[in-house]
């Protein structure tokens, strides 16, 4: 059974940004998740583009390999490529109810 994109996104909510202590889903920092059969291992590859909330930021490093790690707990996933882009520049707005909540912005 192929993996879906709602997996993918609740396996990266384990993954926390170390200075504000959001998951990056909430956090809005996953842009894309495109999942790919890979009819050579049998397992689905999974490519993922995700932001930080600064170009500068320091833990950027940390959470894309957490990430990487996050994701290929999975079971059927085979190679993880995660990509960082700062196309679109994120934005406060992004953020879910829930990170709003937690980080105190209404």
């Amino acid at each position: 059974m192929p993996i879906a994109e709602d997996h993918v996104r609740e396996a990266l909510k384990e993954v926390i940004d170390p200075e504000l202590f959001v998951n990056i889903v909430d956090l809005g920092l996953i842009y894309d998740v495109v999942i790919t059969p890979n009819e050579e291992s049998g397992k689905d590859d999974v490519a993922i583009d995700m932001t930080m909330t600064s170009p500068a930021c320091p833990a950027g490093p940390q959470l894309v390999a957490n990430s990487n790690d996050a994701v290929k707990k999975l079971d059927g996933v085979g190679q993880v490529d995660v990509k960082v882009v700062m196309t679109p520049p994120w934005s406060p707005d992004r953020m879910t109810e829930d990170a709003r909540d937690q980080l105190g912005i209404f």
